[in-house]
């Protein structure tokens, strides 16, 4: 199987060249493209200066751009499965191959979930995620433990759909879409680190404004939006 490695970078000139090299280093059964999405840093010009596989847009166009930009280079390059994966280090390549298994087995998408089997923690940021796991079980029917985990591997016709569709972010919203299309969803234990250099950009006010959006899709958005045959 054919696996791709989708790692969106914004601004990652402490974390990038750590995160790919990591990854040719120990694992070079599989393939993978850093997505610079307008970087205002070094990005772009580290991965120049290592020759990693880049895609470089001019302009950033926020995650769901480069995500997609990733989608059409893994449906151009003709992979069975592509992986978005971290530019911050909070992603750990040891899991890939188990996504991969559930892939082969005939899974359309494969969640990187931290909380299979172990518990979440009692926290605001985790209050977010079982509000949207249970919108998510309200208009599917259909249980994910980690809805907010960013480790997502999916199968080749769901890249096709991903990179051929646009409003497709890779976000809970679009998760839920696919439940409710007929995608077969599968979820395995992970283990996630924490960010070495930068900032998430998601703030207080960002992650309140990005729970109301992502709340108000699942609910409305996505159960209005034409059904796509899978």
């Amino acid at each position: 199987m054919k696996v791709l490695i989708i790692i969106p970078a914004y601004n990652e000139e402490g974390n990038i060249e750590r995160v790919v090299k990591n990854l040719i280093d120990n694992y070079p059964q599989f393939d993978y493209v850093v997505v610079n999405d307008g970087s205002h840093d070094r990005t772009a010009e580290i991965c120049y200066q290592n020759n990693f596989n880049l895609l470089d847009q001019p302009q950033n166009l926020g995650l769901a751009g480069a995500f997609q930009t990733g989608m059409k280079y893994a449906l151009a390059k003709g992979y069975d499965a592509a992986i978005q994966y971290d530019g911050d280090g909070q992603h750990r390549p040891e899991f890939i191959s188990a996504m991969a298994d559930e892939i082969a087995k005939g899974a359309d998408i494969v969640i990187g979930s931290r909380f299979v089997t172990e518990k979440k923690p009692s926290t605001l940021r985790m209050t977010g995620s079982n509000i949207l796991q249970g919108l998510i079980k309200l208009t599917t029917g259909r249980t994910v433990h980690d809805p907010t985990s960013g480790m997502r591997m999916y199968s080749k016709n769901i890249i096709r759909i991903l990179a051929e569709n646009i409003n497709m972010g890779p976000e809970p919203d679009t998760l839920a879409y696919f439940i409710r299309c007929g995608a077969k969803v599968a979820e395995t234990q992970v283990k996630m680190d924490e960010r070495i250099s930068g900032e998430s950009y998601l703030n207080l006010s960002r992650s309140v404004s990005y729970m109301l959006t992502m709340s108000v899709s699942i609910l409305l958005v996505g159960c209005f939006r034409k059904k796509i045959e899978l």
